[in-house]
């Protein structure tokens, strides 16, 4: 999934319009943070910590993961955290039973950052590009 099928509601075509999403504001704060997350998944990789980071996009207090940058430190609107495969597998976020269908899922760490986005909805995976 990509962060605009997130951002595009196909169901609101003809209503009036909503007020504008908060994944709007995280895809502003992504070209921000871009080099930072970049720099963090090459290092989760080459430290042999995990061939699959995950990054946790949020605007709530959130215990997975350590915190790498910080909205209210940054004055954006998003909190990152870094995670991995292994600790959502862990942590019961993602089934044992799923690890290998997220795997083949899951695109090039060095072309892609992959996100886990909470909003208040719930959560969904998301893979954005490195710009």
């Amino acid at each position: 999934m990509d962060l605009q099928d997130l951002l595009n509601d196909p169901g609101a075509e003809g209503q009036s319009p909503a007020k504008e999403s908060p994944l709007k504001s995280l895809e502003s704060d992504l070209k921000l943070y871009n080099e930072s997350i970049k720099e963090v998944a090459v290092e989760i990789m080459v430290e042999g910590i995990s061939a699959y980071p995950i990054f946790v996009a949020h605007q709530h207090e959130v215990k997975l993961g350590e915190l790498i940058l910080d909205r209210h430190e940054l004055n954006t609107g998003w909190t990152i955290q870094a995670s991995t495969l292994e600790e959502f597998v862990e942590k019961g976020i993602i089934h044992k039973d799923k690890k290998e269908r997220f795997i083949k899922q899951y695109k090039n760490a060095h072309n892609f950052m992959c996100l886990f986005v909470i909003v208040p909805e719930g959560g969904n995976f998301v893979f954005y590009p490195y710009q």
